[in-house]
C-alpha cells in the first residue's frame, strides 16, 4: 500500500527500512535471548532522529508530520518490537504530553532532551490500577512550593534505563496531576523486569517512589487534568502501537512467504500447497487494513482533527491482527516456528503484548461501545 505518499514521506520510510534491516535486525534475535538492552543501539537512534521524529525542530526533533513518524515505528515493529516500544513510549506519549500540555519553559527544557540525550517513560499503570487509572494510589502532597510523591508504578517502559518519567499521582481531593519526574531524583528507584513473554530487550520496569520532591514548575498542566493528559497522550500512543504492530504483520508476511518458496516437502516447495497459500493470503488479508487503519489516524492528525475512535480501532484491530498473522506464520514453519532458529516465535511473543498495554482490547471495545450508544459500561 504505497498510494499517497509524498516523495519525503516515501524517502523517510526508506530511511527506516534501510536503517532497520542493517543495523536491528542482525541483533535482534541475540537481544531477545539474553534479554539486553540495546545499549549500542541507542546512541545511533538518536543519532538518525527517530527518538525525535516528529518533534518540532526548535525542540531538536526532525520535524517530520504524523504519517512519516507511522512508517518509521512500522519498520521498527517489523525488525525488533522491543526497540519499536522504546522509541513509540518515548515519542507518542512522553514528549507528545510535553508538546499538548507542557510549559514552553518544559518544552524547552526537555524536549532536545528527549530527541538526542535520553528516554521518556509514561509512569500511569500501577499493580492495582491498570485498566482502571482513577483508582490509582500513587500520592502527591504539598510541601510549600514543592510536591512529595510516593508510591508505586508497574509495566513502565523506559521506567530504569531513562532520564524522564511522567508520573501519575493523587494530589488528595484535587484528583489526579501529572508530574515530571527527572529518574535521578532521590528516592526514585526504577527495576528491570526480566522474564517478559515478550518485548525482551526493552526496558520494563517497577517504578518505586518514595518521598520523592518535585518542584511545582515540574507540574505537567494543571491540578487534577492528570487523567485528560494521560488520555490525549494514549490517542497518541495506540497510533504508534498500531503501526508497530502492522510492521509485526509485515514481518510475519515476509517470513511466511520466505520459507514457504524455501521448504520442500513432498517433492515440491511448500508455496505451492493451497492450505499453505491460504495461511499466506490471510496474513495478507489482515496486513493491508491494519495499514490503512493507522494511516486514517495520521491523516486525521496532520489535518488537525480529532482521532480518538480511529486510534481505538486501530490499536485494536492492528494488534489483534498481529497476534493472528504471528500464529499463522508460525503455522507455515510448523516445528521449526517453534524455536527462535527463525524469527516467527519471537514475532508471536512481541505481538501478544500489544493487546494488552495502553488499553486491553476489551476496554477498547467498551470505549467503542460508549461511542457508539452513548451508555457508559465503565459505570
Amino acid at each position: 500500500m504505497d498510494f499517497d505518499l509524498t516523495e519525503e514521506q516515501a524517502q523517510i520510510r526508506q530511511l527506516a527500512r534501510d536503517f532497520c534491516d542493517a543495523e536491528v535486525a542482525p541483533g535482534a534475535r541475540e537481544l531477545d535471548r539474553t534479554e539486553a538492552f540495546p545499549d549500542e543501539l541507542l546512541p545511533r537512534l538518536f543519532e538518525i532522529g527517530f527518538l525525535g521524529a516528529p518533534v518540532p525542530e526548535t525542540y531538536g526533533g526532525m520535524g517530520v508530520d504524523y504519517l512519516s513518524y507511522g512508517l518509521i515505528v512500522e519498520e521498527l515493529g517489523r525488525t525488533d518490537a522491543s526497540i519499536r516500544s522504546m522509541v513509540s513510549v518515548n515519542v507518542g506519549l512522553v514528549a507528545t504530553a510535553l508538546l499538548n500540555w507542557g510549559t514552553e519553559e518544559q518544552r524547552r527544557e526537555w524536549l532536545p532532551r528527549l530527541a538526542t540525550e535520553g528516554l521518556g517513560a509514561f509512569g500511569l499503570t500501577e499493580p492495582g490500577a491498570g485498566s482502571d487509572p482513577s483508582s490509582m494510589t500513587t500520592g502527591a502532597s504539598r510541601d510549600g512550593d514543592d510536591w512529595i510523591l510516593n508510591g508505586s508504578k508497574i509495566w513502565i517502559t523506559n521506567g530504569a534505563r531513562g532520564i524522564l518519567t511522567i508520573v501519575f499521582a493523587r494530589a488528595g481531593d484535587e484528583g489526579i496531576t501529572a508530574f515530571l519526574v527527572p529518574q535521578d531524583s532521590p528516592g526514585y528507584d526504577g527495576h528491570s523486569i526480566h522474564g517478559k513473554l515478550g518485548l525482551r530487550a526493552g526496558d520494563t520496569a517497577e517504578v518505586v517512589l518514595r518521598d520523592v520532591r518535585v518542584p511545582d514548575h515540574y507540574r505537567l498542566g494543571e491540578v487534577g487534568q492528570g487523567l485528560k493528559i494521560a488520555l490525549n497522550a494514549l490517542d497518541s500512543g495506540r497510533f504508534s502501537l498500531a503501526a508497530g504492530a502492522t510492521g509485526i504483520s509485515q514481518a510475519c508476511l515476509d517470513a511466511a512467504v520466505r520459507y514457504a518458496d524455501e521448504r520442500i516437502q513432498f517433492g515440491r516447495k511448500i508455496s505451492s500447497f493451497q492450505l499453505v497459500q491460504q495461511l499466506i493470503a490471510e496474513i495478507y488479508l489482515d496486513l493491508e487494513p491494519s495499514r490503512a487503519l493507522y494511516w486514517k489516524v495520521a491523516w486525521k492528525h496532520m489535518k488537525g482533527e480529532r482521532h480518538t475512535v480511529e486510534s481505538s480501532v486501530a490499536k485494536t484491530f492492528c494488534s489483534e491482527a498481529a497476534v493472528r498473522n504471528a500464529d499463522r506464520a508460525v503455522q507455515v514453519h510448523g516445528g521449526y516456528g517453534y524455536s527462535d532458529e527463525y524469527p516467527v516465535g519471537r514475532y508471536l511473543r512481541d505481538a501478544r503484548v500489544t493487546t494488552l498495554y495502553e488499553g486491553t482490547s476489551q476496554i477498547q471495545r467498551l470505549l467503542l461501545g460508549r461511542h457508539l450508544t452513548g451508555e457508559n459500561a465503565f459505570t
